[in-house]
């Protein structure tokens, strides 16, 4: 997984991993949550994917998005 630079320092969000149709993401509690163009969808994933490469936003994304519509908890 590559580190997530979230650059308002305050972010819940500690590292990411993105494939062709989902992206994984671990929180800072160290739970693991998979998004997929399946749940919650191709929108949100790709936004999600934009989110995560620029370090900004993605914690917040999340929050106010999508929340608990995640394909699988991993950890």
């Amino acid at each position: 997984m590559k580190l997530y630079k979230g650059t308002s320092g305050d972010t819940g969000v500690t590292a990411y991993q993105t494939g062709s149709s989902y992206i994984l993401v671990k929180f800072k509690d160290g739970q693991v949550y998979k998004y997929t163009y399946k749940q919650p969808g191709r929108t949100h994933v790709n936004a999600m994917k934009v989110l995560a490469a620029t370090g900004k936003g993605l914690t917040t994304y999340i929050n106010q998005y999508v929340r608990e519509n995640y394909e699988l908890k991993l950890s």
